[in-house]
């Protein structure tokens, strides 16, 4: 009689434990991160790839490269026709210093003729004639400097279709580094060095992780009592019998109903439809994508 009574005292207690544990929270999920998946941007040959699963990355870091040795050919290519297009650019120093010289020599002739002008030892026809003959070689000069421009103008012209596709080599020899876009952690690697990409291809998928978030499920009823910005306590187990204790804050709340997914529990179990809510919160480390946890409103 005596055992009877223990046996029924152990299963009391029992019922009392699982009772306040379903009490203990209000709604359950599991936990989520924004995964990014990076992908090559150019084809080729990964030569370099410093990439391991659960490797924490910085943004902005390169982790390899892709073989771009014939973009760099291609680049010194086109480099070398804009070098050969603007050799035949004209010297306008050297093919007007003949007209320069003129021009000096003119107007000496000027001066010294306005000089024997005023000494009486000239007439004004001399006179009118050196300076007609100094604004004729102005004109040569300034002739001769224009079309000289407009050949130099001509030839950077040419090149211009050139630079371009330089430019487009760069962005290309650019997407051949393959740079980390988040800070975050490593959670997949779909490449090794050696293989041959294209772009699009998979290289590896990263998460930050140091905040996660939580989607967990409610019922109509617990709806008005929640808010986009309030915080909850979030209940992770920790031992058996324990549970470690989380602040976050609701971030997002479904606009629609859905059924009650199979690996979900609500307060209300009975409830056909439910409403998912994002709840997000720092991650000391402890909590992994894909673990359950509850929220106690």
């Amino acid at each position: 009689m005596k055992t009877q009574l223990t046996i029924l005292l152990f299963i009391a207690a029992g019922m009392a434990a699982c009772n306040h544990k379903e009490a203990a929270y209000d709604a359950s999920g599991t936990f989520e991160a924004v995964e990014t998946i990076v992908s090559a941007e150019a084809s080729g040959n990964i030569k370099s790839l410093d990439v391991e699963e659960g490797q924490v990355l910085k943004a902005g870091q390169v982790v390899g490269f892709i073989d771009s040795v014939q973009l760099i050919l291609k680049k010194k290519q086109l480099q070398a026709q804009i070098s050969a297009v603007l050799s035949g650019r004209p010297d306008i120093s050297a093919q007007t210093a003949a007209l320069q010289e003129q021009l000096r020599q003119a107007e000496r002739e000027r001066d010294r003729t306005e000089n024997l002008l005023k000494a009486d030892a000239a007439t004004r026809k001399q006179l009118d004639d050196a300076i007609s003959q100094v604004a004729i070689v102005k004109k040569q000069i300034a002739a001769t400097q224009s079309s000289l421009g407009i050949t130099t103008v001509n030839l950077k012209d040419q090149t211009a279709p050139l630079e371009a596709q330089i430019q487009q080599l760069d962005d290309q020899l650019d997407k051949c580094r393959l740079t980390n876009p988040i800070d975050g952690t490593v959670l997949t690697k779909y490449a090794e060095a050696g293989e041959v990409t294209s772009p699009g291809k998979a290289v590896y998928k990263i998460a930050a992780l140091n905040t996660i978030i939580l989607r967990a499920y409610l019922t109509g009823d617990q709806l008005p009592h929640v808010k986009i910005g309030q915080q909850v306590k979030v209940l992770v187990d920790d031992t058996k019998d324990a549970y470690k204790t989380y602040t976050g804050t609701i971030e997002w709340i479904s606009n629609k109903a859905e059924f009650t997914p199979k690996t979900i529990q609500t307060k209300d179990e009975r409830a056909n439809l439910v409403y998912a809510i994002k709840v997000r919160l720092s991650n000391d480390g402890y909590l992994k994508i894909g673990m359950y946890g509850e929220v106690k409103l």
